[in-house]
Parts: C-alpha cells; sequence; structure tokens
C-alpha cells in the first residue's frame, strides 16, 4: 500500500511540473503556493500580472519562498510584444528593427540588458525569441516580431539574442517550431497551415532554430501549426515526427521543449486543451504552457489529473512524462546556478539606453531632402487596425506621446475604417498632420484613408510602425519597423529636428 501511494504522489508530482500556468493578480494567489509545494515547477507571467519592476520583484520573491528553484516565465520579446512595460511601452526595438540595423553585436546588447532587467526583477525564463523567417508579408501574428524574411538573417540575430539573454543568467525559449514565418492565420484563432516542400523549410525556416541549438537555447517553444510537408495529420505540438524525430533527432537538440500556449484555438479549438497536452507530451514535449487566457487552479487540476489518467490508461508512456519532468527540472536547476538578480529591480546594466540608440539606427527615412522639422505642434492620427493578440491591446503605442513632449499642444486621435481619411481631415483642422500607420499593405482601409489624407494635404507625414513593405509617401515618410515606446520616440525625434 505504500508502494502505491509513493508511485501515486511521484506520478501527480511529475504532471504537476510539466505544467506553466498563468494566474490573476499581482500577488501569487493561496492556489499556486500550494501547488508550488505540491510539484508545479513553473509560473508564467502576463501583462495582467505587472504593476511595476518592484512589484514584480516582490512577487517572485513570493514565489520563490514556496520553492527556490521555481522557473518564473514571461513572455517578453521587447518591441511590440512586452509584458514588463505593458502599460507604457518597450524601452527596446522588436526583431524587426534589429533585423534593420543588423549588427549582431547591438542585438546581443540589447538582449542582455533586457535579460538584466528581467533578473532583477526575478525571472529567469523568457518565451523569446522569435525566430520566425517572416516569409509571407501578410503574415497577420508575426510581421515585426521577426528579424526579418531572410534566413541567413533570422539565423544570426537568433543567435545573438539568445547569447545576450543568456548571459544574464534568464533562460531563452526559441519559437516558434519548426517555423511561424510562412503563415497567413493567426494560431490564436485557427489552425495555420504551411503547403511547402521539406526542402525549403530546411534552407529557410530551420535556419535560424540549428542556429539557435548552436549558441545554447536553453529552450525551444513548438507551433500549433500543420506542416504536410512534415506531418500530413499532427500540427508541430502535437506531432512526434517534428518535435522528436526533427527536432530532437535530426537537429540534436537536447533541451527543454515547451508548447505554445495551449488555450490557443489551433489547439483548443480542435482537440481541446486536456487531449492536446497529452498528445503533446506523448509526441515529445517536455513543458505544457497554459494561461495566457486561462489563470485559474481549474485549469491546473484539470490537466493534472489527465495526464495521471493518460499515464495509468497507457496513452501516455509513465517513462516519458517522467523524462519531461527531469527536463523542466534541469532547466530549473540550470536557472538556480545562473541566478544575477541580486542587485534589485531599479538596477539596469552598464547600458540602460542601448535601447534607444538601436531604435534611432532602426529609423529609415525617405523625403528628407528639404525637409524642415516641425516646430509647431501638429496632430497625430493613428489609423489604428484590430491588435495582433500577441501583441495585445494594451500597450500604447505610435508618436502623439513623444511629439507632445517634445511639441507641447499636439493632439492626436485614433482612426480606422472606410471614412478614416476624411475623419482625420476633420479632425486636423489646420494642424500639420502626421499620419500613423501599422502595416499598411495588409489594410486596404488605410492605404485609403493616406491616399484621401495625401490628396487634401499632401505635407503630410507618414510613421509606418510595422513591417515596411507598402511604397513610402508624404511630405517625410519614417519607417521605425516597430511600436515600441523608443520606436516611438526615434521617429519623433527626426519629426521635430532633435
Amino acid at each position: 500500500m505504500t508502494t502505491i501511494a509513493r508511485a501515486t504522489d511521484t506520478l501527480t508530482r511529475d504532471a504537476l511540473t510539466v505544467l506553466q500556468p498563468g494566474f490573476t493578480g499581482t500577488t501569487a494567489p493561496d492556489w499556486l503556493l500550494r501547488r508550488l509545494g505540491e510539484g508545479l515547477a513553473s509560473v508564467g507571467l502576463f501583462g495582467r500580472n505587472i504593476a511595476s519592476a518592484e512589484q514584480v520583484a516582490a512577487l517572485t520573491a513570493q514565489l520563490r519562498a514556496e520553492r527556490e528553484d521555481v522557473l518564473v516565465a514571461i513572455d517578453e520579446e521587447s518591441g511590440d510584444v512586452t509584458r514588463l512595460e505593458v502599460r507604457t511601452g518597450s524601452s527596446f526595438p522588436g526583431n524587426l528593427a534589429l533585423g534593420a540595423v543588423d549588427d549582431v553585436g547591438l542585438t546581443r546588447e540589447v538582449a542582455a540588458e533586457l535579460g538584466r532587467r528581467l533578473a532583477a526583477c526575478g525571472v529567469n525564463f523568457n518565451w523569446a525569441p522569435s525566430a520566425d523567417v517572416n516569409s509571407n508579408p501578410d503574415n497577420p501574428v508575426i510581421g515585426v516580431r521577426s528579424f526579418g524574411a531572410g534566413a541567413g538573417l533570422a539565423a544570426r540575430h537568433t543567435a545573438a539574442y539568445v547569447t545576450g539573454m543568456q548571459s544574464a543568467g534568464v533562460a531563452a525559449c526559441t519559437k516558434h517550431f519548426p517555423g511561424h514565418g510562412d503563415t497567413g492565420v493567426d494560431s490564436h484563432l485557427a489552425m495555420p497551415r504551411i503547403d511547402v516542400a521539406a526542402e525549403v523549410l530546411a534552407e529557410r525556416d530551420l535556419i535560424p532554430f540549428r542556429a539557435a541549438i548552436a549558441a545554447g537555447s536553453r529552450a525551444v517553444m513548438s507551433a500549433h501549426i500543420l506542416v504536410p510537408a512534415l506531418d500530413q495529420d499532427h500540427p508541430a505540438t502535437l506531432s512526434r515526427r517534428i518535435l522528436t524525430d526533427l527536432l530532437r533527432g535530426e537537429l540534436g537538440y537536447d533541451g527543454l521543449i515547451v508548447t505554445d500556449g495551449m488555450e490557443m484555438q489551433a489547439i483548443a479549438g480542435t482537440y481541446g486543451i486536456e487531449r492536446g497536452s497529452v498528445l503533446a507530451l506523448a509526441a515529445g514535449a517536455d513543458a505544457i504552457c497554459v494561461g495566457g487566457g486561462l489563470a485559474d487552479e481549474d485549469i491546473v487540476r484539470r490537466l493534472c489529473d489527465t495526464l495521471v489518467g493518460a499515464v495509468r490508461s497507457g496513452e501516455l508512456p509513465e517513462e516519458r512524462l517522467a523524462d519531461a519532468a527531469e527536463r523542466v527540472r534541469a532547466l530549473a536547476r540550470w536557472a538556480t546556478a545562473n541566478r544575477t538578480d541580486l542587485r534589485g529591480p531599479e538596477t539596469t546594466g552598464e547600458d540602460g539606453d542601448v535601447g534607444l540608440r538601436a531604435a534611432r539606427r532602426a529609423v529609415r527615412i525617405t523625403g528628407a531632402e528639404g525637409f524642415t522639422p516641425l516646430t509647431e505642434p501638429p496632430y497625430v492620427a493613428a489609423l489604428t487596425p484590430v491588435a495582433n493578440i500577441a501583441v495585445g491591446d494594451e500597450t500604447p503605442w505610435g508618436v502623439a506621446a513623444e511629439l507632445f513632449r517634445l511639441l507641447p499642444g499636439t493632439e492626436t486621435g485614433s482612426f480606422t475604417g472606410a471614412d478614416a481619411g476624411s475623419e482625420v481631415l476633420a479632425a486636423a483642422g489646420r494642424r500639420r498632420v502626421v499620419a500613423v500607420v501599422r502595416d499598411e499593405h495588409r489594410h486596404p482601409w488605410m492605404a485609403a484613408a493616406l491616399d484621401t489624407l495625401l490628396a487634401a494635404r499632401p505635407d503630410t507625414i507618414v510613421v509606418e510602425m510595422g513591417v515596411p513593405r507598402a511604397e513610402p509617401r508624404g511630405a517625410l515618410h519614417l519607417a521605425t519597423h516597430g511600436a515600441a515606446r523608443v520606436c516611438g520616440r526615434a521617429a519623433a525625434e527626426a519629426i521635430a529636428g532633435v
């Protein structure tokens, strides 16, 4: 009887160990602390959990008081996808801006400084970088999160990012394997499909992941995408051919394999979260990321019970669950051994301005010849698309706040839809118009609004803060390669001539 009880306890602990849940609130709820005592090894932080760096440091200390080696994960890509600075916008540009500069030393510096700030808050696991090659310019979910459309470019900057992040004692998690860049569907909403030959994948999408593995990436995140050339039946997250045969076997990767959020509709809407989690572990995943949209004790209990039940029924080999749990613990040991968060959350590294320097270098300006910097406050019209789910709609973006700082009296408004152009003209009055767009090439209404604006006001300044695919136009055209706060500041400085 004692042997059975001990075995059950081990099985339950292993099931809890492979889960990476989220929670609500800026302090740890009692159920989460209790589960850490029972075997839960990882916790994910999202924007809803963050009020300030000091508060995050207190929260992670609370977690470590319960379990010293807990993995505290965050989705902090910097740039458009920021959690640590969710309410203000990031102090660092994102991947596309770094790819535009194409200085791997700078990318390494940015990642190292970001890593230092995360470590100072007690965060030791970052679900970043995105190694996706953005080969489909209409991609609705990757875009500026990618270093660019070239495999070599993405590879060298992915490796630099991994090296920089992990130099601060924060484990990098390279995503989204085997590459989410050639999709036209957001996996938060449905199942994307990539229909290219295996040779194309090998020469394009897999190249940055090979570079990440060579750089020592401690974790790799799977993508919820169907890639028939690799597996006709299962999305990558649930595919043994992709996770075990390709990633482990062919690419020789021996670190932690983490799933993308299992509550995303590509999995939840087709397999269900519980069934999907069993299939993911059986396929070779080691950690189940869940909690971006689900954040309570019930999901942890349900998944734990499901995994234990799958082992008892023979659907999930007990050895596979034990191996997955041991890989989680191994990463926790690495993170604990490399902990560097002793200086406090208010301290930055030697170069706290590296993000702004990078953002300034990433700006590309067209039409500067003969342009006279603004001295009067303009009207900033943000032509605002529906928010990318990965980015969210909590984080401010644009140039209005930074222009107001430089040119007090600057006014702004947000516009969308077929009548946006005429609405901007009515709102702006006689003020100079600064039109801010995000992926103009993907939004016909946005392009039409600019047509209307420029026909009536050819002196309009255009700032593209997404992927700059559309032809530059306007009296002055600035491409920032991202919408982080520092990208807005760099653009505002150019407009005001400072």
